[in-house]
């Protein structure tokens, strides 16, 4: 289901400055008045010149994305579940952040990898949730999946890993609407530069998603 697609020319479709600006603002300010929001690590995000880096953190609720990409200068994407380009808001809220449709169905995660590749190519950013899906209410991870770890080895590009924190408390699975004032912490860890030393690629891709797990489920507050 091509919902979100490369231009023409072969080019990512990157969210508009002028759609993203105002809401990198305004989800800053609600975020800080309704959820307290604090970020640690900010200095480990790349600078534009130093080129593109996939993102990777665990996945907690629907504002995820506006949480994590509001302090990240780089223009980025990120992969969303295509049925969800078919909810009403939430569609145009994921479009309007440069989301593109990976598909569960055969033939969809080629279509996703060459949309990641065309972003990473043009000097973006990618942010992947390797869950999956919102983790439930008591905010222990869900099984990592190997796809961010294995495009990251393709795209040879760092992986930016990510914690959010509280978010279990805001809008969780299996609950209907967010919560409001519950605290939430973002975190930025050092990147994660993948070198397979001697390992095939399977036997990488298992190594690094273990890794890059062991570090999103960090949960100290420096």
């Amino acid at each position: 289901m091509a919902l979100f697609i490369l231009n023409r020319n072969g080019a990512p479709n990157f969210p508009s400055p002028m759609v993203f600006e105002p809401l990198r603002y305004f989800a800053l300010g609600i975020s800080k008045l309704l959820w307290f929001i604090r970020y640690r690590g900010k200095e480990n995000i790349p600078s534009v010149s130093e080129g593109p880096f996939l993102i990777a953190a665990n996945h907690q609720t629907y504002f995820d994305p506006a949480w994590i990409c509001a302090p990240v200068k780089t223009k980025f994407r990120f992969m969303a579940w295509d049925r969800a380009f078919e909810w009403r808001f939430v569609g145009w809220f994921i479009r309007s952040l440069g989301a593109f449709p990976v598909s569960l169905e055969k033939g969809g995660s080629l279509s996703a990898l060459k949309e990641a590749l065309a972003t990473f190519k043009a000097g973006g950013a990618l942010v992947i949730f390797p869950e999956g899906a919102r983790e439930f209410s008591d905010g222990r991870l869900l099984g990592f999946k190997q796809g961010a770890v294995r495009i990251a080895m393709q795209a040879n590009v760092p992986i930016l890993p990510v914690t959010i924190r509280g978010g279990n408390r805001v809008w969780p699975q299996k609950q209907k609407y967010p919560k409001f004032f519950r605290p939430i912490v973002v975190k930025y860890h050092p990147l994660l530069h993948i070198e397979k030393n001697g390992l095939d690629e399977n036997e990488a891709a298992e190594r690094y998603t273990r890794i890059l797990s062991e570090i999103i489920a960090d949960t100290t507050d420096g």
